[in-house]
C-alpha cells in the first residue's frame, strides 16, 4: 500500500521537475504537510463537459482515494454553499462553491508572494486549511492570519490545523470587508478571485508590502496580479505569467439573471470572430471591455449577456459564411469588445504578463505595456 509520505514525496518531485517548486523551504512544507487531513472527502465530476454536470461523492472508502488526493488537481469540497460529499450517496448536481486548489498553484503562489521568515501574511480564504498549513510550516504560526467567510469550512479547517499542531490566527467573516481584520501585514495572498481589489486590503498591508490576488469576472477570465502598496489607497504592479483561476469571492459572484431570451434584431458582420474569446488572454481583454457581461457557450455559438443592463450580443453565420452579430440593449457589447481586441492586437497581442495595474483612491485601472498604453477601468 502506498503511504501518504511516499505520495507527498512523489508529488513534490513532480512539482520540482515542472518548475512549480523551486524554493527548498516551500519544498519541505510540501513534503511535510499531509493534504488528506484537509480533504477527507470531496466530489469528482461525472463525464466532464456534459450538461448539467453531475458530481460523484468521493470518500476514503473509495478505491484510489488517497492517490487521488495527491494528484496535482483541484478537489471540489462543497456544492451550493453547503453540500459535502458525506451528505450524499449518489451523483448529484450543483455549483461548486469551495475547493482545495491544485497544489502546484498553491505552492507557486506562495513562492511568488516572496515572503521571508519573520514576515506577517494575511490569507484571504482559508478554505480547507491546506494552504494555511503550508504557510504556517514556512513562516511560523504567529506570522499567519487567515480569514474564511464560510463558518462550516472555517470550523473544519481549524480542526484539521489543530490536529497537525498548527495554530495560526483564524478569523470567520467576509475577508473582503476590512472591518473583520485588524492588523499590519507585510503581504496579503488571496485564494479567491475578485472583480476589483478591496481598498481595505491596502489598509492592512504596509507601504512597500505585497498583495497577490487573482482578478476575475463573469466571462470566466482571470489574471494573477502582484501589487506593491505605495501609500493609502495606492498600489501598482504587473500580471504574472501562466494561467491562474479561482472561484469568485461570494460577494463578487454574478447576481441572478432572468431567463435568457434571444429576440431577433439587426445583425451586422463581426470584425472579430467570437472564437477569440476561447483564447485565455482574448477573453480577458473582452472582460475588461464589458465587465458586467456573462459569457455563455463557446466557439461560434456564444452569447454575451450584460446582467447590469440587460444588453445582449449573440452570433450566427450568414449564407456566405460570414460571422454575424446581433446586439440589443443600451450597451453595444460586441462593439466594445472589438474595440478592446483591436487595441490589444495593435499592442502586439501580449499575454497577460504584458499587462499591469494601477490603483488610486479614484480608480482601479488595467493597462497594456505601461500606464500610457491602452487601459480599462475595473468596476469598483
Amino acid at each position: 500500500m502506498t503511504t501518504s509520505q511516499a505520495l507527498r514525496d512523489a508529488l513534490a518531485d513532480r512539482l520540482k521537475a515542472s518548475g512549480d517548486l523551486d524554493d527548498p523551504a516551500w519544498e519541505r512544507a510540501a513534503r511535510d504537510v499531509p493534504r488528506e487531513v484537509f480533504v477527507p472527502d470531496g466530489f469528482m465530476r461525472v463525464l466532464p463537459g456534459t450538461h448539467p454536470t453531475l458530481y460523484k461523492p468521493v470518500t476514503p472508502a473509495c478505491e484510489g482515494w488517497l492517490e487521488g488526493v495527491y494528484d496535482d488537481a483541484t478537489l471540489i469540497t462543497q456544492l451550493d454553499g453547503h453540500l459535502r460529499a458525506v451528505d450524499v450517496a449518489a451523483p448529484t448536481g450543483g455549483d461548486p462553491t469551495s475547493s482545495s486548489t491544485l497544489p502546484s498553484l498553491v505552492l507557486r503562489m506562495w513562492q511568488q508572494l516572496g515572503v521571508r521568515s519573520g514576515q506577517r501574511v494575511l490569507e484571504i480564504g482559508t478554505g480547507t486549511g491546506y494552504s494555511t498549513a503550508l504557510g504556517c510550516h514556512r513562516l511560523g504560526d504567529a506570522n499567519v492570519t487567515s480569514v474564511e467567510v464560510d463558518r462550516g469550512n472555517a470550523e473544519r479547517a481549524a480542526a484539521a490545523l489543530k490536529h497537525l499542531g498548527y495554530a495560526p490566527t483564524l478569523l470567520v467573516g467576509d475577508g473582503l470587508d476590512a472591518t473583520v481584520i485588524d492588523g499590519d501585514y507585510d503581504a496579503l495572498i488571496a485564494t479567491c478571485a475578485v472583480r476589483h481589489v478591496p481598498y481595505g486590503w491596502l489598509d492592512q498591508v504596509g507601504d512597500g508590502g505585497t498583495v497577490l490576488v487573482t482578478l476575475g469576472g463573469w466571462m470566466g477570465a482571470y489574471g494573477l496580479v502582484k501589487l506593491t502598496v505605495t501609500g493609502r489607497g495606492h498600489a501598482t504592479g504587473r500580471f504574472l505569467p501562466g494561467t491562474t483561476s479561482f472561484m469568485m469571492a461570494r460577494p463578487h459572484s454574478r447576481p441572478p439573471r432572468p431567463p435568457l431570451v434571444l429576440l431577433p434584431g439587426q445583425a451586422t458582420t463581426a470584425e472579430w470572430p467570437p472564437v477569440q474569446l476561447d483564447d485565455w488572454t482574448g477573453r480577458w481583454v473582452a472582460q475588461l471591455a464589458a465587465p458586467s457581461a456573462e459569457r455563455l457557450g463557446g466557439g461560434e455559438v456564444q452569447v454575451l449577456s450584460d446582467v447590469a443592463t440587460g444588453s445582449l450580443a449573440y452570433f450566427g453565420v450568414d449564407g456566405e459564411g460570414r460571422t454575424q452579430v446581433t446586439q440589443r440593449g443600451p450597451i453595444p457589447l460586441w462593439d466594445r469588445v472589438e474595440d478592446a481586441l483591436s487595441e490589444w492586437d495593435t499592442a502586439g497581442a501580449p499575454h497577460q504578463s504584458g499587462f499591469g495595474m494601477t490603483i488610486t483612491p479614484e480608480a482601479q485601472t488595467v493597462w497594456i505595456g505601461d500606464e500610457r498604453g491602452p487601459s480599462w477601468r475595473l468596476p469598483v
